[in-house]
């Protein structure tokens, strides 16, 4: 689907790149009180991707929400992109979505079948992962920006964090890295269509595969790799477990 506007051109920022810096992030949230739960299993004193709740002995909650701006012009894509970043959280926490809310931020050169494509890729995505999109909430302004809110489940002793990572563990990436550096370099049409092609199937290709294969094993931490990029994300993982990470 070609449009008159191309959705990169509306944003300041593309994808992930729009995140609040981590640093910036622990100020802002420095000295923040929150009540104490102890079903709550999984807060944000961990950096971690989604916050889990004990309903049960057999249940727990994961919640986590992730919208940003565009990162490719095709709305369909970005709908599925923009879905997928924010179910994985979910997965990474070991859990299964089953809900979801529709997040959209609409400017005014937004037309209807723009919009109608962004949502119809973020239920493809959603309806992959099994999860329903119940609803959401829909705001104008100026910028484009689309994402969801998803509750998954999980058995409460099943959940993985990214705190948990222990000495002599060995660190295994499921997607290949450098999808922001190629995502921003395409913004200048540096990127050849060909490599563009698989860096869209890569960024619409739900964790749920991978999620499906590990719950087999014993996983001692996990983290969704995003906006902070690897060394980022090993940072609030070593942080967290207090353990050191060796990359080469």
């Amino acid at each position: 689907m070609e449009n008159e506007v191309k959705l990169t051109k509306l944003a300041s920022c593309a994808g992930c790149g729009a995140k609040v810096g981590a640093g910036t992030l622990c100020n802002l949230l420095e000295g923040f009180q929150t009540h104490y739960d102890e079903r709550l299993l999984v807060g944000y004193d961990k950096s971690d991707d989604a916050s889990v709740y004990q309903v049960s002995e057999e249940l727990a909650i994961v919640q986590t929400t992730d919208f940003f701006p565009p990162i490719v012009d095709n709305p369909f894509m970005y709908g599925q992109i923009a879905a997928t970043n924010a179910l994985s959280d979910v997965y990474a926490m070991g859990g299964e979505p089953r809900l979801a809310l529709n997040i959209m931020c609409i400017p005014e050169k937004m037309d209807k079948d723009t919009v109608q494509e962004i949502l119809r890729g973020g239920y493809a995505k959603a309806y992959e992962a099994g999860a329903i999109i119940t609803g959401g909430h829909t705001i104008h302004g100026a910028e484009p920006i689309y994402g969801l809110a998803v509750t998954g489940f999980v058995q409460p002793d099943k959940v993985w964090t990214n705190s948990g990572a222990r000495a002599g563990d060995v660190l295994i990436l499921t997607k290949p890295l450098g999808v922001g550096i190629l995502t921003t370099a395409a913004k200048a049409e540096l990127v050849e269509q060909a490599l563009l092609e698989k860096l869209y199937v890569q960024m619409s290709t739900l964790n749920k595969y991978a999620h499906d294969v590990l719950v087999h094993y014993s996983v001692h931490a996990c983290t969704d790799v995003t906006g902070f990029a690897l060394l980022g994300h090993s940072l609030e993982m070593a942080q967290g477990s207090g353990v050191t990470v060796h990359i080469r």
